[in-house]
C-alpha cells in the first residue's frame, strides 16, 4: 500500500460512517452531502474490497471488517489529529486550548492540584481535563495514549512509551486511630489476620502483589475503585489497607485513621509521565512536560521519602 497515494480524508469519512451507520447522518457529521458521502463509501469500499455497510432490513450494521475497523479508525483519527495540530511555538500566556490527562484520583490529588494551581497562574488560557484511568491502560497503551495528551501511572506498569519523572512516593499501612490490635508498629502476621480494603485495579499497587511473593494471602473484605475512599472504610474498623504516603497526609483529616510503617521493604513508587511518540517535538506539549516535571520536583518532601 502507498500512502502517498491515499487521501487522507476518507478516513474523516471512514470514521463517521462506521459510527453512524447512517449515510445521511454521517455527511451531516463531517459537512459533506449526501452524494458526497456515497461516493467516499464507495472508494472505501473499492479500497477494502469489503462492504463495511450492509443493508439489514431497513438499517446498515456493520460487516465483520468494518467492526475491526471502528476502533482502528478512531485511533487513527486521534493520531492524525494531534500530528496536525502540532505547533512549532507555543506562548502558555497567550495560548487557549485544552490538554487531556488520564490519571488516578491519587495522582490527581498529589501532583493534579498543585499543576492545575501552576497552569492557573502561568497560563489562564490553558485548560485541564483529567479523566479516570481506565482498566484496560495495560493492554491499550497505546490507544489510550493516542487519543489523549499524557496519562500519569508509576514506573512498572506500563513500558515503551517516553515518559518524564514526576516524584518519587512510597507505600504506609493505614489503620483507625482506635484500632485495638494494632499498635505503632504491625508484623506479617497481622497483614495476614486482619481485614483489609484494597484498591482494585491491583496494577496501580504493585506493593499489594508483593505480598503475594512473602507468602502473605490479604484476607479482602471491602474492595474500592478510587484511592480517597480507603481512609472512609477504615476508619473505625479492624480493616487496614496500603495506601501512598503523600496522599495519606493529604487525607489526613477526611477520617480518623493514622499510618503505620509497613512489616516489610515496600517497592517504592516513582510516578511519571507518559506520552505518545506522536507529541514528542510538539511545543505545546514540550511546555506540558517541562511544567509537569517542575510541578513534580517541586513537591514537599518528606511525605514520599522516609526523611
Amino acid at each position: 500500500m502507498n500512502l502517498a497515494r491515499l487521501d487522507l480524508n476518507l478516513v474523516v469519512a471512514l470514521r463517521a460512517l462506521l459510527e453512524e451507520r447512517n449515510v445521511t447522518r454521517a455527511g451531516q457529521r463531517v459537512g459533506l452531502s449526501q452524494p458526497a458521502m456515497s461516493a467516499a463509501l464507495a472508494r472505501l469500499r473499492r479500497h477494502f474490497d469489503d462492504d463495511l455497510l450492509a443493508r439489514v432490513g431497513g438499517h446498515y450494521e456493520l460487516t465483520a471488517l468494518g467492526q475491526v475497523l471502528l476502533d482502528r479508525t478512531s485511533t487513527a483519527y486521534d493520531v492524525l489529529e494531534r500530528l496536525f495540530s502540532s505547533q512549532a511555538d507555543f506562548d502558555p500566556a497567550r495560548e487557549s486550548r485544552e490538554f487531556r490527562l488520564v490519571a488516578s484520583d491519587y495522582a490527581v490529588a498529589v501532583f493534579g492540584t498543585e499543576l492545575a494551581r501552576v497552569v492557573h497562574e502561568e497560563a489562564p488560557g490553558i485548560r485541564l481535563r483529567f479523566t479516570q484511568t481506565p482498566p484496560t491502560v495495560v493492554d491499550g497503551t497505546a490507544t489510550l495514549l493516542s487519543a489523549t495528551d499524557g496519562l500519569l501511572m508509576p514506573h512498572g506498569v506500563i513500558s515503551g512509551f517516553p515518559a518524564t519523572d514526576l516524584y518519587d512516593d512510597r507505600w504506609v499501612v493505614l489503620v483507625s486511630r482506635d484500632h485495638p490490635g494494632a499498635g505503632d508498629r504491625l508484623t506479617r502476621r497481622d497483614l495476614a489476620r486482619l481485614p483489609w480494603v484494597t484498591y482494585q485495579r491491583t496494577y496501580d499497587a504493585p506493593a499489594v502483589r508483593q505480598l503475594g511473593m512473602l507468602g502473605i494471602e490479604p484476607r479482602v473484605e471491602v474492595s474500592v475503585d478510587n484511592f480517597q475512599l480507603l481512609p472512609l472504610m477504615i476508619a473505625g474498623t479492624r480493616r487496614i489497607g496500603l495506601i501512598q504516603a503523600r496522599l495519606a497526609r493529604v487525607l489526613a483529616p477526611v477520617a480518623a485513621v493514622r499510618v503505620v510503617e509497613p512489616p516489610y521493604e515496600a517497592v517504592p513508587l516513582r510516578e511519571a509521565l507518559w506520552w505518545h511518540p506522536v507529541h514528542t517535538h510538539d511545543a505545546a506539549h514540550i511546555w506540558l512536560r517541562e511544567t509537569a516535571a517542575r510541578v513534580g520536583a517541586g513537591l514537599p518532601r518528606g511525605d514520599g521519602d522516609r526523611g
